[in-house]
């Protein structure tokens, strides 16, 4: 009975605080958000359209908020501004063999605006958020690059997600 009352006890506290476990402290009931566009020259052509539905579903899923087509209480718009890869960690072939790379990285970079209409000093213009993943250079890229944009977006979503909702 005691564990009971101690449980029922926590959740009004908890919830009657407006406690989130995902992080999101916001007042606000609704947000937008723009479609992102694809400003590079190697991204997919669906890169934008995929980061922007992802984005979106992750504010479903991660807070109260419904999202809206416009005029959301917040307020997200950007681009895709940086798709590349480069080699890294170089490997010595000899002195007649140009050197090499054991890894590649791929760099994403989305530059994102945020406005929050209830609380203005949380707005933010064109900062940017990245992030990478590397791998192996003897792996074919076609065949792992979808898996790896998914965990650079999850990754840049999450880090979006902080800067306007968790205010981290």
């Amino acid at each position: 009975m005691k564990n009971k009352t101690f449980a029922a006890v926590i959740s009004l506290l908890l919830f009657g605080c407006n406690y989130s476990f995902t992080g999101a402290s916001t007042s606000a009931d609704t947000i937008s958000v723009d479609n992102f566009f694809n400003n590079t020259d190697l991204g997919p052509a669906n890169l934008g359209a995929t980061f922007t539905n992802n984005l979106k579903d992750y504010y479903q899923r991660n807070s109260s908020l419904s999202v809206v087509a416009s005029g959301g209480q917040l307020h997200i718009e950007g681009t895709i501004s940086e798709y590349r890869i480069n080699p890294i960690a170089p490997v010595s072939t000899g002195a007649d063999q140009p050197n090499s790379a054991a890894l590649t990285r791929l760099t994403i970079a989305v530059r994102a605006s945020y406005e929050d209409t209830l609380e203005p000093k949380n707005n933010f213009k064109d900062r940017t958020f990245s992030f990478y993943q590397d791998f192996q250079n003897d792996q074919d890229f076609t065949s792992i690059q979808e898996d790896l944009e998914r965990r650079i977006i999850e990754q840049i979503m999450i880090d979006i997600f902080n800067a306007t909702v968790a205010n981290w």
